[in-house]
């Protein structure tokens, strides 16, 4: 859990630097973030055997999946920064934080209590 919550603030931290990024049109940075959170996998860190063992059988289906597509999205933005295409970035963006969402209201309500009163379907699309 401890390599998870590491992960979860390096990603927090990533997310919180590429709004100054994308509305200032910094693509190189926008690109490196992107890149950095794709790469931050815990499975992909120098774990031992025990522990990517333990990684993938003590997390939920739900939460891998999840966790696979918001670390494709952050590839995705990065791709669209190294474009230069605000429109696809911001995409993205709103792809990364949407996940962001959908997991943290699924798998960490008793953290995110905003999400435990039920108003925050994210199946719903406007």
């Amino acid at each position: 859990m401890q390599l998870l919550k590491q992960e979860m603030n390096a990603i927090q931290k990533g997310m919180q630097e590429l709004i100054p990024a994308i509305i200032s049109g910094n693509w190189q940075e926008a690109a490196d973030i992107g890149e950095h959170i794709r790469h931050s996998y815990i499975m992909q860190q120098a774990l031992t055997d025990a522990q990517i063992n333990e990684l993938q059988h003590g997390l939920p289906p739900a939460f891998l999946e999840l966790d696979q597509s918001f670390h494709h999205s952050a590839g995705m933005l990065a791709h669209a920064a190294n474009m230069h295409n605000a429109e696809l970035v911001s995409f993205y963006f709103y792809k990364l934080t949407d996940t962001c969402v959908a997991c943290h209201s699924k798998f960490a309500e008793y953290r995110f209590p905003g999400f435990v009163d039920g108003t925050n379907d994210t199946e719903h699309k406007h």
